[in-house]
């Protein structure tokens, strides 16, 4: 049973057992509510409410999202609860989020083990709390605290909650023992059922502009999105109104984010996120590598944020530089970054100094010898690179995974140089590596399913979202990168100014604008990049003329203080600069580009256009498993909204037939050279198939 009842002396237990984390599904919430109306007729003069297993109630049930919902409701679960003329308490343990956080709220008292966690995560899903979180939380915890806890949805420990009087009593010991004696103690304290739904908020508590601000402020933070700002108008109806008033300003509300193409575009990249590190074709009995120690070469921003992830997650690294200054600079910048985590209260000194100790360095490759996993990240070269492998051949015991952390280079022909390809594999981690969510795993034709499946499960550990590609140039993310650059340079040079380019990308979602993102990495990466390719590699020079110009002028981006923006040396705050646009005008002539007037409609649709085009490719080569891998991608590497999917659900909400006639519109405005649109593309709307169905369905076009 999901749900068992007993009578435990005068106290009524319920249990729910609903591994593996007890989520409130139909059947839990059915047995719930029998129990709390089975107990009005028995001897009981107390309920508790208890979980079996690793956690509290940690949610909803996932697999009835996008369904019709299924009776009884939660809201009408919890109004049993509340109800209840015997008191109702609620015993926590493990991960109390989201419907289970708001069952609690509505038990009459809350008591929880020292590490259980509270929240209410809904806004990361594109949703509001939907059963009277946006009521009770303001009239416990007070308006602000409500406003933050509910517009971040992170959790917070038992500690803080019961500092916010979310939980009445942490308590040390055995939970079901702890819990039973905390509520025989209220029974013979004579305590009675105490509903949130009661307390008046007072006014004079909630400063006069406080919704206006904080409005203000989720605009920034969570720009473009809509239940934030929702959440907001829920919390100010609780402060201004009725318990009931409330409840149905919640519930108009959520249905609106229910409903809405964001919160089905946060739900599609919470799936994206989960399935990302399935692999297809992968034995489930693939044994995995023991990985107890790391080693990086190379100890610059990259390298050094990529020692950072491991040694966070408690894994030593040994740091390899050419010289003792390079070492000593590389483990410099990893002191500074560790003073910053510290400086903005995220690591205390003791932990950061710890996390430091765990990364040590050297200058010879033979200190190497014993270490389980080794990253190059070195420069961008696959002579350099080539050069690494074959010392690491030569040095490394049998097993070791050898990894690069190429962004574009062919890992088989790196790992053709040593004597074991099966044990290479492509880990590329995204700068800052130590901050960024993706990493993506580049499976050689050779790397073996052991290295591949370690690859996975470290990246889980170092708290990573590992997406797999295949071998191609750039990969998933850099070679849908490419494509977004070349429009952004033609939209430059045929008419567009940076700022225009930028704003419109910003405005639609995007964390940064292509041109400001050029900036900050620095226009010598493109350009180094550029002059390792053939001139039929890199394409027609108008696509990259400008940025060369800019470069070979040493306007590097923030670094030099100028790029396609100037910057100032000491804030490096970004300011226009006419004489950007005269470089642009220069090269249009040079190319022979009459400049016109570009809309930001057209800038908008020839940017993500060719993203949506070279993902479709992408997924027809088998570059990339599944259309969620590379939304994932784009999502957590890149900057792109996660509240439009990413860039392949994005095109199922426009409709593939409304992409492909927009594609084909641009092949003959502007060529087949750049607008040849995707085979699958073509063949999915020929079918009238959309990238769900071709997911599901593995007898469809390029699934077989």
């Amino acid at each position: 049973m999901t749900v068992r009842y007993e009578l435990v002396n005068e106290i009524g237990v319920i249990t729910i057992d609903n591994p593996p984390v007890n989520a409130l599904s139909q059947a839990v919430r059915e047995g719930l509510k029998n129990a709390i109306e089975g107990a009005k007729f028995d001897s009981s003069k107390a309920l508790l409410i208890l979980c079996t297993g690793r956690t509290f109630i940690a949610g909803a049930d996932i697999s009835e999202f996008g369904q019709l919902p299924k009776e009884p409701s939660l809201p009408s679960v919890l109004s049993a609860i509340e109800n209840s003329e015997k008191p109702v308490i609620a015993a926590l343990h493990g991960s109390a989020l989201g419907g289970g956080f708001e069952l609690a709220l509505a038990c009459h008292y809350r008591c929880a083990i020292p590490t259980a966690e509270v929240g209410l995560p809904e806004v990361t899903l594109g949703l509001l709390p939907g059963a009277g979180g946006t009521q009770r939380v303001p009239r416990l915890a007070g308006v602000e605290a409500a406003l933050d806890l509910i517009t971040s949805g992170a959790p917070i420990v038992a500690e803080k909650a019961q500092q916010l009087s979310l939980i009445d009593k942490v308590l040390e010991g055995d939970l079901q023992e702890v819990a039973l004696g905390y509520a025989k103690a209220l029974v013979a304290s004579g305590a009675q059922p105490r509903r949130v739904r009661d307390i008046t908020i007072d006014p004079a508590t909630v400063a006069d502009d406080l919704f206006v601000s904080y409005r203000s402020k989720l605009k920034k933070r969570a720009r473009g999105q809509l239940a934030p700002q929702h959440i907001v108008s829920c919390i100010e109806a609780a402060a201004k109104g009725s318990f009931d008033q409330g409840l149905q300003t919640e519930r108009a509300l959520f249905i609106e984010c229910r409903e809405s193409e964001q919160s089905a575009a946060m739900r599609h990249m919470f799936f994206a996120e989960r399935n990302a590190s399935k692999v297809e074709g992968l034995p489930k009995e693939t044994a995995n590598r023991e990985v107890r120690s790391v080693a990086v070469i190379g100890g610059g921003t990259m390298g050094g944020g990529i020692a950072m992830c491991f040694a966070n997650a408690g894994i030593p690294v040994k740091l390899l530089e050419i010289s003792d200054e390079a070492l000593q600079r590389g483990l410099q910048l990893i002191a500074k970054n560790y003073g910053v985590s510290v400086k903005r209260g995220k690591l205390t000194e003791a932990d950061a100094a710890a996390r430091q100790r765990l990364i040590t360095g050297t200058t010879l490759y033979a200190d190497l010898a014993d270490c389980d996993l080794v990253i190059e990240a070195v420069f961008e070269s696959i002579e350099v690179k080539k050069e690494v492998f074959t010392k690491l051949d030569g040095v490394c015991k049998q097993k070791a995974i050898l990894a690069t952390n190429t962004s574009y280079l062919d890992v088989d022909a790196i790992a053709a140089v040593t004597s074991r390809p099966e044990d290479v594999i492509g880990l590329h981690f995204f700068s800052p590596a130590n901050v960024m969510k993706l990493l993506e795993i580049i499976r050689g034709d050779k790397t073996s399913d052991e290295v591949l499946a370690t690859s996975m499960s470290i990246a889980k550990k170092i708290q990573k979202v590992p997406v797999l590609s295949r071998v191609c140039f750039g990969f998933i993310g850099n070679r849908m990168l490419r494509q977004y650059t070349r429009e952004t340079q033609l939209c430059l040079i045929e008419g567009s100014s940076p700022e225009q380019i930028d704003r419109v990308m910003v405005d639609w979602g995007m964390a940064m604008g292509p041109l400001a993102v050029g900036d900050l990495a620095g226009l010598d990466i493109g350009y180094k990049a550029r002059q390792a390719l053939s001139d039929e590699e890199k394409g027609e020079p108008k696509t990259y003329c400008i940025a060369d110009t800019l470069a070979e002028m040493g306007r590097l981006g923030q670094k030099t203080g100028a790029g396609y923006y100037r910057y100032d040396p000491e804030t490096r705050a970004r300011s226009s600069d006419p004489e950007v646009l005269k470089i642009i005008e220069a090269e249009a002539h040079k190319q022979g580009v009459t400049r016109r007037e570009i809309s930001n409609d057209e800038i908008l649709k020839r940017l993500t256009l060719a993203l949506i085009n070279e993902g479709f490719k992408i997924l027809e080569e088998g570059i990339a498993q599944r259309p969620g891998d590379i939304d994932a991608v784009y999502v957590f590497g890149y900057g792109f909204p996660p509240y439009r999917g990413g860039p392949m659900f994005y095109a199922d909400q426009l409709g593939l037939k409304n992409v492909y006639e927009m594609i084909c519109a641009y092949r003959d405005k502007h060529g087949e050279l750049y607008w040849t649109p995707s085979a699958l593309l073509k063949e999915l709307v020929q079918e009238e198939i959309t990238l769900a169905q071709w997911v599901s369905d593995r007898s469809l076009p390029f699934r077989q």
